[in-house]
This record gives structure tokens, sequence and C-alpha cells, in this order.
């Protein structure tokens, strides 16, 4: 199993940058393909980023390509998700997931999940 809690998560304006991170927890987090999502209010949770095991092979949702970027540090247990180019759309709550299979677009595949960060962009 794996405990994931996220950070970093807060208020800023359009143009803006912010990192967050997720700290796993448990002993096998190199094992696990990782996932940023979002969900905005009303609406779906949504893939946004995506990373496999060793770190050198990454998937991005059309809407932050070039704008965010996803990395994992294994030795640190974590995966972090820097978002530049912020927008008023990009203003949700974040999650990040854990799957030790694959890595998915859809949330129903993920196994583990955190509890959430609240990322607000103002225009």
């Amino acid at each position: 199993q794996v405990q994931l809690v996220e950070s970093g998560g807060g208020s800023v304006q359009a143009g803006g940058s912010l990192r967050l991170s997720c700290q796993a927890s448990g002993r096998t987090f190199s094992s696990y393909y990782m996932g940023w999502f979002r969900q905005a209010p009303g609406k779906e949770r949504v893939f946004v980023a995506g990373i496999r095991l060793s770190g050198t092979s990454t998937n991005y949702a059309d809407s932050v390509k070039g704008r965010f970027t996803i990395s994992r540090d294994n030795a640190k247990k974590t995966v972090y998700l820097q978002m530049n180019s912020l927008k008023p759309e990009d203003t949700a709550v974040y999650y990040c997931a854990a799957d030790p299979h694959d890595l998915y677009y859809a949330p129903s595949e993920y196994d583990y999940w955190g509890q959430g960060t609240q990322v607000t962009v103002s225009s």
C-alpha cells in the first residue's frame, strides 16, 4: 500500500507559477505509476499528467502541455507538478494518484489517492 499527501497549492494570479508536491509513504514508491488529476467545481476529475516508474516517460493533457511538468524523486518518494503560466481555468483541486500496474488516464483505474490540494488562479 501507499499513502499520498499533496501540498503546495494556493492562490496565484494568472501567469504565475506553483509547484505541487505529493509525498508518499511506504517502501515501494518506485514501483508505482503516478498521476496528477484535477477537479473543478461541478466537473469531473480529469487527468493532468502522469509519469512512469523511472521518471523518463511522461504524459500530459493537451490543456497543460508546455506549461506543466511532472517529475519524481524516487529516493524522496515524492512526485512533483511544476505549473507555469497558470490560467484561471487551471483553478481546481489537484490530486495525486498511484497505481502499481500502469499509467492510466481514467481516475477509476487508480488504486490510491491523496486528499487533494486547492489551486486558485485569479485573472
